[in-house]
């Protein structure tokens, strides 16, 4: 078992933390807020610490899941940042949405400090990381990945490296994508069938099994149907990765005019009070 160090305990940390802790792993856990912290501990067990410096001091693996490219440099850098604290050997494991260009910046600093950095964002919702069963898309070293894999196996079901440093985040990149059209076609779909007079359960029943499945079909389209969308991942994050897709789809030269169309679909859900309701409330635009 590894000593590991888990900064940021939101809706997708707490969780992943907690399955390092039952898998047997010596956890010390940061949180910005101190309260989810001593929360953590007190269900789960292992410490907590005061910085991200003091969290990884001494820890073999460093797992991270913070909110954006800001928030990872503050935990990384500067003199409570993580980097400060740790020993030379150990790797950092970012679970973060963020841009590749961050992911590359973090990796340039970790290597000549002799520390490993993995970027390994992950899918699969707070559902997905509460069950332990999230995919994770990594890039970096081999070596260094081949090290962590087993400790994300704790959290994870499917698990990846797609290439060198940035890999992870531009393959998340791709999640993003496919899932805004998805979630547009699935909300344009029970719309049409509700407005036709049809039972919206009984057609997702009948098509799910064909051409049109998805995962967004089968566990989101009867909380479309109840209008009720706390059941997962916010608007608000939503737009943060669709801006770094577009963002990097111009930098590459790729055209997302799909991924574009939808992200000002989830503006006008925001508008609408929206940014806290789970992605698949697009369908509350078409109501």
């Amino acid at each position: 078992m590894a000593k590991v160090a888990f900064l940021g305990l939101g809706v997708m940390g707490y969780p992943m933390a907690g399955h390092l802790a039952k898998a047997g792993h010596e956890v010390t856990v940061y949180n910005r807020t101190p309260a989810k912290a001593e929360k953590w501990v007190a269900e789960h067990g292992g410490a907590m610490a005061a910085t991200p410096r003091e969290a990884a001091a001494g820890a073999d693996f460093v797992m991270a899941c913070v909110g954006n490219d800001d928030d990872l440099r503050a935990v990384c850098t500067g003199e409570d940042g993580a980097f400060a604290g740790m020993e030379r050997g150990a790797i950092f494991v970012d679970h973060t949405t963020v841009s590749s260009k961050v992911t590359t910046e973090m990796y340039a600093l970790a290597k000549p400090a002799g520390l490993g950095f993995v970027d390994a964002p992950v899918s699969g919702g707070q559902a997905g990381a509460e069950n332990g069963v999230l995919s994770i898309m990594c890039g970096g070293d081999a070596e260094q990945y081949d090290a962590a894999e087993p400790v994300m196996q704790a959290y994870g079901r499917s698990i990846k490296r797609l290439g060198e440093s940035g890999a992870g985040q531009l393959t998340k990149m791709v999640n993003q994508i496919c899932i805004a059209g998805l979630v547009q076609a699935l909300s344009e779909g029970v719309n049409f069938a509700q407005k036709a007079g049809l039972d919206g359960r009984a057609v997702v029943e009948v098509i799910a099994g064909g051409a049109a499945g998805s995962w967004q079909m089968a566990n989101r389209h009867e909380t479309m149907i109840d209008d009720k969308f706390d059941y997962g991942f916010a608007v608000d994050w939503m737009r943060k990765d669709l801006g770094i897709c577009l963002d990097t789809a111009d930098e590459i030269g790729a055209s997302l005019p799909i991924t574009a169309l939808v992200d000002q679909f989830y503006k006008d859900v925001q508008a609408m009070g929206g940014g806290r309701w789970d992605t698949s409330s697009l369908i509350k635009r078409l109501k």
